[in-house]
């Protein structure tokens, strides 16, 4: 079982005030089968940290000797994980209170699909294609309000010779060649579409910006619940809540009035919210919900 930590991480721990190296620390629990017991007793105080940090980015195949509760007997320590292997990731589960709820195996085919930013871009532009309304509209000859009389006579006045008021060079004219009502929407096949999502859910994944919740459940539809559990994410900017059947309505009212808070059901995730969003927080209930749809076969 692998447990990578990110480089990131790694200098966060080396720009703190305790001197060891956190690399050497987590070798040393790891070859030990047990993160934290295996600390010199002088630095059980960084202890608790290290094992957070270690279970926060532990991106590692879950086996047959592993629990819930403890980590399997042969761990191996890298610094960084190689992306796109479709290996099944663990990640632990927590809720907004900060309790610890175990563990979730998530799908390898889709948390952990190699990334294509190619794939990112045409996906995103079929998504602001389509949202389009196309109703632009502008008024042509035959449209415009006015008289069909011929202004003057073809000859002998010294103006130019027109036919009608309502034509574009006169003012409250008609517009030649204008928008008019139509489909901005572009052609996009269904597996790319899919590939995109996992491609996002990956990218999230590898960056530790993916957090598991329990539920989606708050004690209250107070404002000041969500802006609290919002402070206590570390580097969480803007955060995208997705919960797996109909939203709660706590949470909605909850997320309604805080800008940097929003809240989608598994069915609207897309990949266009994901990259505005920093910080992608599931529920058991949509992890589960989004590994079933991507691996629906597509009709054809």
């Amino acid at each position: 079982m692998a447990l990578p930590i990110s480089r990131r991480v790694l200098r966060a721990f080396r720009s703190s005030d305790f001197s060891f190296a956190p690399a050497s620390l987590c070798n040393n629990a790891a070859s030990s089968g047990r993160v934290g017991d295996s600390l010199p007793p002088l630095q059980s105080s960084v202890a608790g940290k290290v094992f957070d940090v270690c279970r926060r980015y532990s991106t590692t195949i879950l086996t047959l000797n592993s629990s819930e509760g403890t980590f399997p007997s042969k761990d191996v320590l890298v610094p960084d994980r190689k992306l796109g292997l479709y290996q099944d990731l663990v990640i632990p589960v927590t809720n907004f209170s900060n309790e610890d709820k175990g563990f979730m195996v998530l799908a390898g085919d889709v948390f952990d699909v190699p990334i294509r930013k190619d794939i990112i871009h045409r996906v995103v532009r079929w998504q602001l294609a389509k949202r389009q309304q196309g109703t632009h509209s502008t008024k042509n000859l035959s449209e415009v309000s006015g008289t069909g009389r011929k202004p003057w006579p073809q000859k002998g006045t010294g103006r130019a010779r027109h036919g009608t008021l309502r034509g574009p060079q006169f003012r409250g004219g008609c517009t030649m060649h204008g928008p008019r009502p139509r489909s901005h929407a572009i052609k996009l096949n269904k597996k790319v579409r899919r590939l995109g999502l996992k491609i996002a859910l990956s990218a999230r994944a590898a960056e530790g910006k993916l957090m598991i919740f329990d539920d989606l459940e708050v004690p209250s539809h107070k404002t000041k619940n969500i802006v609290n559990y919002a402070k206590q994410m570390e580097d969480a900017k803007k955060l995208l809540l997705v919960d797996g059947g109909p939203l709660n309505e706590k949470l909605k009212l909850a997320t309604q009035n805080v800008h940097y808070v929003n809240v989608l059901p598994s069915i609207g995730l897309n990949v266009y919210s994901i990259l505005l969003h920093d910080t992608l927080v599931m529920s058991r209930s949509a992890v589960n919900a989004i590994v079933e749809r991507m691996h629906t076969p597509i009709n054809r």
